[in-house]
């Protein structure tokens, strides 16, 4: 569950930490004083979009950031995406700067992305957008397949796999569609690329070689005049190279060498140096003899290597690539020579592979159905138990003309609302705030089917008041009874039913405006609850009767919400 909110520099938030308890943790406040802001805090930190704008006046950075405690069954899904626990609890963390952002999990750095993904399986946000989320057929499949669970799951991966198998088969298959003409055109042109490539007998590394050589070529005049300098400067022919002038340092030590016996190390240094002079000077003379710089030579490079650049201008930009390049066509020649073949094998597989699909989208559909029935029955109590005395809802299914990724049903929820009247698409008839009830309804039949801690209702009790804003806060109490739920409301029948009451307020000091948020004690609760029953003059009676709006709805939840005493507020 969500053990903790702080919210820092955030638009009129200047620094606020909430810590929430389990059940029904309500928030209210007048108009304007920040309640999407506090919103717009717990989607930052999970990676959501946020413009830089929200940074409040004068401050540097926002940051927002959110503690949660996990089941076994969630620890699981985020150690697969590589995170765990820090004394129990996982700290989702993020900065926003002028120009960047930084997100954190745990204090380890992470994409918003993978923040993003890991909160899905902690928190779930129900907010006026998704109740139009609920009109579109995707949508509605998808709750059909969250309610039928692992079931519904395993099948779904399986026609997944089977979809892509049989959609890469059946590209493969419509793009091979050569004719006689075609085909020989074809062939033509890969024996000519093969044959090409064939004739020039390429060796690895032979192009590395040619471009040494060529080097050598291009400048043949420097290295032969470098060469002949060298040997005349360290020579013994010349009567002024180095060797001769050694040879005659060598023969003067040699003459007193005998008078001093301190000489001989000099001597046998200088020695080395005249042998080694000796050594180099034939070496220098044999590497001049060997090479040659003919014009011949010359052109038979660069003719060679002008042939491996056009080769790899076409076909890759290394020899091996070059070389592999031959084999793909190679084996596309093999190919071709028993292209009829090769099609209706290639059709046969794409025709296996599509009775697979089928097959799978078959058991896929079948699971739906079952679960659909039992799902829509579900929803129809809890929506009965929301204010729809004589709904009816139904889960109708049609079969596509076509495969998805997702099989091939069409999912399309029907309701009617009013006795006599037939059940039409939800999209037709639902109001805004028949939305919402249906849309909790589908929250409170599913809160037992997943493993997320903690459930968030922005605007919930949108287009509602009086006895069916009562049913609504009785059944957000029954969800509050499995998971943590917060909850953002105007209305005070919901509000009663807190098992936790947070004022969000704003407030004006030294010229500045900001937001903060506080927990609620028993008797501010009750202040609360006159505000929101009686607006800005709070009476004596308008008081009375929020203590027994609040005594009534305890009563209620203790008594047990599926037992619901009436209320009349």
């Amino acid at each position: 569950m969500l053990v903790s909110l702080m919210v820092k520099n955030l638009a009129l938030i200047e620094s606020a930490e909430v810590t929430f308890g389990k059940g029904l943790n309500i928030l209210s406040g007048e108009t304007g004083a920040g309640k999407s802001i506090l919103m717009g805090s717990v989607n930052m930190a999970l990676g959501g979009k946020v413009s830089r704008d929200v940074i409040r006046t004068g401050a540097d950075y926002a940051y927002a950031e959110l503690t949660f405690t996990a089941e076994p069954g969630v620890q699981k899904c985020l150690a697969d995406l590589d995170i765990y626990p820090e004394d129990g609890v996982y700290v989702f963390s993020r900065k926003l700067m002028g120009t960047r952002s930084i997100c954190r999990i745990n204090g380890e750095s992470c994409s918003a992305a993978v923040m993003k993904q890991a909160g899905e399986y902690l928190l779930d946000i129900h907010g006026q957008n998704e109740n139009q989320t609920l009109m579109k057929a995707q949508r509605q499949l998808e709750l059909v397949d969250a309610y039928a669970g692992d079931a519904a799951a395993a099948a779904l991966a399986k026609v997944q796999k089977c979809y892509a198998e049989y959609q890469s088969l059946r590209k493969e298959w419509e793009e091979e569609t050569m004719d006689a003409a075609q085909l020989a055109r074809e062939v033509s042109f890969a024996q000519f690329e093969v044959q090409e490539i064939q004739d020039a007998a390429l060796r690895p590394g032979e192009d590395e070689e040619l471009e040494e050589q060529y080097r050598k070529l291009t400048h043949a005049k420097s290295i032969a005049e470098a060469l002949e300098t060298a040997y005349a400067q360290t020579g013994y022919d010349s009567g002024s190279g180095a060797g001769e002038a050694v040879g005659r340092a060598v023969r003067a030590l040699s003459g007193v060498i005998a008078y001093d016996k301190g000489l001989e190390g000099l001597h046998e240094q200088l020695m080395t140096i005249d042998s080694l002079l000796n050594d180099f000077n034939r070496e220098l003379q044999d590497y001049a003899d060997a090479v040659t710089f003919g014009q011949e030579d010359f052109y038979t490079v660069e003719e060679r290597l002008n042939l491996i650049n056009h080769l790899k201008d076409k076909y890759g930009s290394t020899i091996e690539k070059i070389q592999s390049y031959c084999q793909e066509k190679e084996s596309y020649l093999e190919k071709l020579a028993s292209y009829e073949t090769y099609r209706q094998e290639l059709k046969a597989k794409t025709d296996a592979a599509e009775k697979k699909l089928a097959e799978a989208s078959k058991k896929l559909s079948g699971i739906r159905q079952k679960a659909a029935a039992q799902f829509a029955t579900e929803v129809r109590h809890a929506l009965e138990d929301l204010n729809f005395p004589a709904v009816c809802f139904e889960i109708r299914f049609e079969t596509l003309d076509h495969y998805t990724v997702g099989g091939t049903d069409g999912v399309t929820f029907y309701i009617s609302t009013n006795p006599g009247q037939p059940a039409r698409p939800l999209k037709e008839v639902a109001s805004g705030g028949e939305l919402s009830r249906i849309m909790l309804a589908v929250k409170a039949v599913l809160a037992d089917r997943d493993a997320i801690g903690t459930q968030i209702f922005d605007e919930i009790d949108a287009g509602i008041s009086g006895r069916t804003a009562q049913k609504v806060s009785e059944k957000l109490s029954v969800i509050a009874g499995r998971r943590q739920v917060i909850c953002i409301t105007h209305l005070p029948q919901i509000a009663a039913m807190a098992d936790a009451h947070f004022l969000i307020e704003k407030q004006v000091e030294a010229g500045s405006t900001h937001t903060v948020i506080r927990a609620l004690d028993h008797e501010e609760e009750t202040v609360e609850l006159a505000r929101m029953l009686g607006g800005v003059r709070i009476t004596d009676a308008v008081l009375q009767n929020a203590r027994e709006m609040k005594e009534l709805a305890d009563r209620t939840k203790n008594n047990g919400c599926e037992n619901q005493t009436e209320l009349s507020y």
